[in-house]
Parts: structure tokens; sequence; C-alpha cells
């Protein structure tokens, strides 16, 4: 019963996460795809975020969120059990305003929490996109499967009261939910590895 509270507060992330993960596919995306680091490097002489973390991509995922958490918000008035199970509802009324403003803020944070992951990447010479070897590679792939849940759940501290306990919870079954989605993405051949 927990895991689908969690997955009714949850989904429009989910949503969003993969709907971006589509727009950056698209030759729309590939138009307008400027990377925020606009090419800059650090006096390291690597680049600061690389050509995969772009403003179309951070944009992208703050307007995917924020039509995620405005349609999900719809379907739970619709469905008394969905939006009775959704944790922020408790806190706040399930309004067209408040998904938009939660939506836009969940999206925020989701890109905002990826880049000191891609930073950090980029000082030790792991190319964007890719995983390194051995005891780096593993702690990388985890991070990489949680950097932005740690932002997401921080918000959802504050958006829905949720303890300690919970909030690692619901940072496992986000990393789960991450992995089988991007499993899924590699078999469509959406993503190039996983």
């Amino acid at each position: 019963m927990r895991i689908l509270i969690m997955y009714a507060t949850l989904m429009p992330v989910v949503i969003a996460g993969a709907a971006n993960m589509l727009f950056t596919k698209t030759r729309l995306y590939r138009n307008v795809c400027a990377p925020i680091d606009g090419g800059k490097c650090c006096s390291d002489g690597k680049r600061i975020f690389g050509d995969n973390k772009t403003w179309a991509g951070f944009f992208g995922m703050i307007a995917a969120n924020c039509l995620a958490q405005i349609l999900w918000g719809l379907l739970s008035q619709i469905s008394a059990p969905l939006g009775n199970a959704n944790e922020m509802y408790r806190y706040f009324s399930n309004t067209l305003l408040f998904n938009a403003v939660a939506g836009a803020l969940f999206g925020f944070v989701y890109v905002l929490f990826e880049l000191p992951n891609s930073f950090l990447k980029r000082r030790l010479d792991i190319q964007p996109g890719k995983t390194a070897q051995g005891g780096k590679g593993a702690l990388f792939f985890v991070i990489d499967q949680i950097d932005s849940l740690l932002g997401v759940m921080l918000l959802l501290v504050l958006l829905a009261g949720i303890t300690p306990v919970q909030y690692f919870q619901y940072i496992l079954l986000g990393a789960v939910t991450h992995l089988a989605l991007n499993a899924v993405l590699y078999t469509l051949k959406i993503r190039r590895n996983l």
C-alpha cells in the first residue's frame, strides 16, 4: 500500500522524466539545444557540464513536469482513491495553480540537482552520457540514478511533510523506477546506455 501512495505522489516526475528524454530525441530539440555551460571550460581545461546539459533539456523538464503535474491533478480529481493517496494533496488543495507551481518546482529541482553530478564527472574525465569503469563507474552509476531524486524528495519534504525514513524510501523507489524506465528506453533504442 505504501508503494502505491508513493507512486500516486511521484508519478508526474516519472512521466516528465520519460517525456523529456523523448523530447531530447526530436529535431526541435536538436535545433535549440545550446549547452548550459556555453561550451566554456573550468581552469582545469575541462568543460563545466558538457554538451548533454542543455537549456532546452533544462526548460523542457520544467515544462514537462508542470504539464504532467497538472494532468495528474486532473486525473486525481476524477479518481478519488488516486487523489486521496497523493501525499501533497493532504496539505494543499488539488488546484490548477498548485499543480502548475508544484510541477514547475519539481522540474526545476530535478535538473538543478543533476548539474553537480555532471560537473564532477567532467573533472574525472567521464564523458557525457558515458559511465566509468571499476569502482568509480559503480559509484557514478548509483549517483546517476539518484542525483535528481535528492532534490525532488527535498521538495517533497516541504510540500508533503514526509519523514526522513520516507525520504529514503522515496529515493529507493525512485532509483528502482529510474533503472526500470532506463531499461525500457534502452530497449526501445531511445537511450544509448543504461
